[in-house]
């Protein structure tokens, strides 16, 4: 349920029973609360003076962070004089120029033409700071947090990120192929991903509404994965690693581009993990839920498979990946019992044809079927006496669905770079049921089909050399309820070489799930329910400036209408989804990023964010007001070893019960060696590094106010490329 926080102040205490602390690692404590306000122009000591050092090891974490602000804001005259171009790298040379983004448009431009504010994130990135899943990832980049409850992770971002929400207003893009479900609209991020992060090249973060090119879910902005092809590998590779909570991991791939033009990439991975041994959770703290400790219920494991084969300008990708989750927190269940669980399986088939003609026509088109099944097992008490045998209750959903898509872009005049596009999906099942077992009771059997299609138009138009007008707009119709249409405008203005001032107007909405919609359980009528929608306007200056530091800095304010809320309604007793009528956020983003021909490279970031409910004029839950973020890579060998190192904080947040949970700041380091024997690559990482005790916002669902984290972990990973 999408619930506000009245309270300005945490109730929830820093210390816990002795067996909490020791069994969890955790607490809710209130160090690292950021102030109310900031000067409206933020400078990089207002940065460091955000960040916690109530103690020593706070302290020490915060001079490290302010240093490296103090090295990245250094003047390119004050590093190493600039090496011959000639002697450089393909890689190194890359690190001086523009980057370029794909998704913000659906064609390679530069970050700084971009109509949107971008951040990318490569595989060189991912290996250095030894990131394990897309959630790893996204807890990187400015401006998102993630949040998990034991199940599943979920992304927030500009202060949006409601408890009991499956992540339906990001779109995740693979290739540009669409990788939410069609039961949840649900993106998948942490080990339920689909993609095994060691297979992705690039990830292209795009903020603001992208209705107007990708229709629903592109809510409140895009993540597209770039995967590596058959050329990056260049043979076989395989890799194993091991980590705390008895973890382990292996993936065996092979790749290449042959003579003839056949290109191909196949690939297997197996993750299994048997997860913290006890968890305590307080709020079942007594002699019949044995005492509040959840004893071996927290494994996870999941088989992935992905095949790509390329020839010409055909592409044909087919993924696979399943996981099974146990679930620890008693979420619909009796407490303490290893059969809850959930398993969910993905998979997908693409064809694609991309070409550009020499008359300068680009044709993009391609065929799809994906399949999604998710079952949950849970245990309920029904007597209410917390004596065996329990009833078992079973959750099913099953999702099909095909889709053609396809688009023509040209440059026109010199002026004008126009793009039309259309796509169709035809969602053959969208299947959910639950029943209980033993006595068996129907609780929901809705078998539903669904249709929709769209109809897009974008033109990039140069004014004059220094200015750009974009300008698109999408038509998309749902046979659930009707037609919307969704513009963007942007304006970028760039009065000098890699400079961009932007101002941006998106429209964007999310139609409500079939989960939303048709899974209703006990009495009372099904509220009628309305796509969310969304009007957002933003402030973007972006600067390269000389040949090593990138500045970003941005600020936006959102409208939004009938956002979608898991909410209890006593009348009928029961939770369902509602509309809300208006919540409107705004917010300040800082990003500056620097990379150097000597491997060294880092970024740090700092938001400050405000989303409220205009009818109370209280925060919504889980919505952090303070994100900093600080990342580094050393090189301590020439082009062999490297450490990454990197630290985030994220502010107190509210709960479903206007409590609030405290804020955190969490540092990650990894030591990353390559080329060290025939092609051996090694990666040594500590997660949490110094024990950080916290908790994530629990949903309505959930007995309890918050969600432990884990504590310090470690992981060794050995890659060989033969």
């Amino acid at each position: 349920m999408m619930r506000t926080v009245r309270s300005e102040e945490g109730i929830l205490g820093r210390e816990g029973p002795p067996h909490a602390r020791m069994s969890t690692g955790y607490d809710f404590g209130h160090a690292g609360v950021a102030p109310r306000s900031l000067p409206g122009r933020m400078q990089l000591p207002a940065i460091c003076a955000l960040m916690p050092g109530a103690n020593r090891r706070r302290v020490s974490l915060t001079a490290a962070v302010c240093a490296l602000a103090v090295f990245l804001a250094l003047p390119a005259a004050a590093q190493e004089p600039p090496p011959d171009l000639t002697e450089l790298s393909l890689e190194e040379l890359m690190t001086i120029e523009v980057e370029t983004v794909y998704g913000a448009s659906k064609f390679a431009q530069k970050v700084t033409e971009a109509p949107a504010s971008v951040t990318i994130v490569t595989a060189d990135e991912i290996q250095k700071y030894g990131y394990r899943t897309l959630a790893d990832i996204v807890r990187s980049v400015p401006g998102f947090y993630v949040y998990y409850d034991r199940s599943h992770s979920y992304v927030g971002l500009r202060g949006l990120a409601e408890p009991g929400s499956f992540n339906p207003r990001i779109l995740l893009l693979i290739d540009g192929h669409r990788a939410n479900d069609n039961i949840f609209d649900q993106a998948y991020l942490g080990t339920e991903g689909i993609v095994d992060v060691d297979l992705i090249d690039r990830v292209e973060f795009i903020r603001g509404p992208g209705s107007s090119l990708y229709g629903s879910n592109a809510f409140l902005g895009v993540i597209n994965i770039l995967m590596k092809r058959g050329r990056n590998l260049k043979g076989a590779e395989m890799s194993a690693s091991a980590a705390s909570l008895d973890t382990y991991q292996g993936r065996l791939s092979y790749g290449a581009q042959f003579s003839n033009g056949v290109e191909m990439l196949v690939s297997g991975t197996m993750y299994d993990s048997h997860g913290n041994r006890k968890l305590y959770y307080p709020e079942f703290d007594s002699p019949r839920s044995n005492h509040g400790i959840a004893e071996d219920a927290d494994g996870d494991r999941f088989q992935a498979v992905l095949a790509d084969f390329a020839f010409r300008d055909f592409r044909l990708r087919g993924v696979y990946h399943a996981r099974e989750k146990q679930i620890p927190t008693a979420t619909y269940s009796v407490f303490n019992d290893p059969r809850v669980r959930t398993d969910h399986s993905q998979s997908y088939l693409d064809l694609k044809y991309e070409h550009t003609f020499r008359d300068s026509w680009s044709v993009l088109a391609r065929v799809f079927y994906d399949r999604f099944e998710a079952h949950g097992t849970y245990i309920y008490d029904i007597s209410g006496q917390g004596i065996p045998p329990f009833n078992v209750n079973r959750n099913l959903a099953h999702g099909e669905w095909w889709g053609l898509e396809s688009s023509v872009s040209r440059k026109i005049a010199g002026k004008h770079h126009l793009t039309l596009g259309t796509e169709y999906r035809d969602n053959l099942r969208q299947n959910q049921k639950n029943y209980d077992e033993n006595p068996f009771i129907l609780n929901v059997d809705d078998q539903r089909s669904s249709k929709n299609w769209a109809l897009y138009v974008q033109d990039e138009f140069r004014i004059r050399k220094d200015l750009t007008l974009s300008a698109g707009l999408r038509y998309d119709h749902y046979s659930t309820f009707g037609g919307t249409a969704n513009p963007r405008l942007g304006l970028i203005y760039s009065p000098w070489k890699k400079t961009a001032f932007k101002i941006l107007y998106g429209q964007a909405f999310r139609a409500p799930s079939p989960f939303e919609f048709y899974f209703v359980i006990g009495p009372g009528p099904k509220r009628d329910l309305h796509p969310e929608q969304i009007k957002t306007v933003e402030l973007v200056f972006e600067r390269y400036q000389g040949k090593h530091l990138r500045l970003s800095v941005g600020g936006f304010y959102d409208q939004m209408h009938n956002l979608l809320a898991y909410q209890v309604f006593p009348d009928i007793g029961m939770v369902q989804f509602t509309n809300w009528d208006h919540v409107h956020g705004k917010g300040l983003e800082g990003e500056l990023e620097g990379k150097w021909s000597n491997g060294v490279s880092g970024r740090i970031s700092y938001a400050i964010q405000q989303t409220e409910n205009d009818q109370t004029g209280q925060f919504l839950t889980n919505s952090p007001r303070h994100l900093a973020k600080a990342n580094l890579i050393l090189p301590l060998a020439k082009k062999k070893l490297f450490a990454g190192l990197e630290s985030q904080f994220v502010s107190r947040r509210g709960t479903e019960q206007n409590t609030a949970v405290g804020g955190y700041f969490v540092t990650n380091i990894t030591l990353f060696g390559q080329k060290l024997w025939k092609g051996l690559a090694v990666s040594a990482s500590a997660y949490n590094l110094f024990d950080k005790r916290y908790a994530d916002p629990a949903s309505a669902d959930f007995r309890q106010q918050a969600i432990p984290q884990d504590g310090r972990s470690l992981r060794i990973k050995l890659t060989w490329r033969f």
